[in-house]
């Protein structure tokens, strides 16, 4: 399934979930630079959106209701990310607007939310660098990637490659799907392979194909 699809199944549960002014909002709070963080940054460093909620209602520190833009709920951690447009948060905001959002901020905290702040220019102009923060969360708070070297971007996409064929993986579907040269694709597979995280499908001193250790190739 594509980013689209799944992206669609996301969005269509949590309307089912939702009810009068949280439904209303998430209809009408969720929109293109939230679908571009899912997009660019989420589904490229996560493949998967267990956990996450759009647009979460929270009790307000004013006895209200606030909305975060993104809550990822996993086991005993609470994450709030938000992804901020420059001319809301300078331009539109007067002192005392500011100094609201710094306090319903710090309430997050004290509730024992941790908080993520991504800006809309960095998400459009600099996503590799975002993506590496969502990966240093999971490492950091829930211990993905720490059971050996921390994968590059490119390497996690091998692997969702190769989860995703049935066919075994060649150097030439990696180089072609990642846009990157033979030689370089060669390496990171090789590099895989020592970390056990693929092993050899075809071919022993010189391996041809790749697959992932658990699964049976269909050919």
């Amino acid at each position: 399934m594509s980013f689209n699809q799944f992206y669609e199944e996301f969005i269509q549960f949590q309307l089912r979930e939702r009810s009068g002014e949280a439904l209303r909002r998430l209809q009408e709070g969720h929109g293109h630079a939230e679908k571009m963080f899912l997009e660019v940054i989420w589904w490229p460093a996560v493949g998967k959106f267990e956990f996450l909620h759009a647009e979460y209602p929270i009790s307000d520190f004013k006895d209200g209701v606030r909305y975060l833009d993104f809550a990822y709920m996993r086991g005993t951690h609470l994450v709030c990310i938000e992804i901020d447009g420059y001319k809301a948060h300078h331009t539109d905001l007067n002192r005392w607007q500011f100094a609201d959002q710094l306090t319903r901020q710090n309430h997050l905290v004290l509730d024992g939310w941790k908080i993520l702040r991504f800006s809309y220019d960095e998400i459009k102009e600099k996503p590799r660098r975002c993506q590496q923060l969502i990966l240093q969360m999971m490492g950091s708070w829930f211990g993905e990637g720490n059971s050996g070297p921390a994968l590059t971007l490119e390497e996690r996409e091998i692997l969702r490659i190769a989860a995703q064929s049935y066919a075994p993986l060649l150097p030439k579907t990696v180089s072609e799907q990642l846009h990157i040269s033979r030689n370089h694709a060669g390496k990171l597979l090789r590099r895989l392979v020592q970390l056990e995280k693929l092993m050899p499908s075809s071919g022993t001193h010189r391996i041809r194909s790749y697959k992932l250790p658990h699964k049976i190739n269909h050919s």
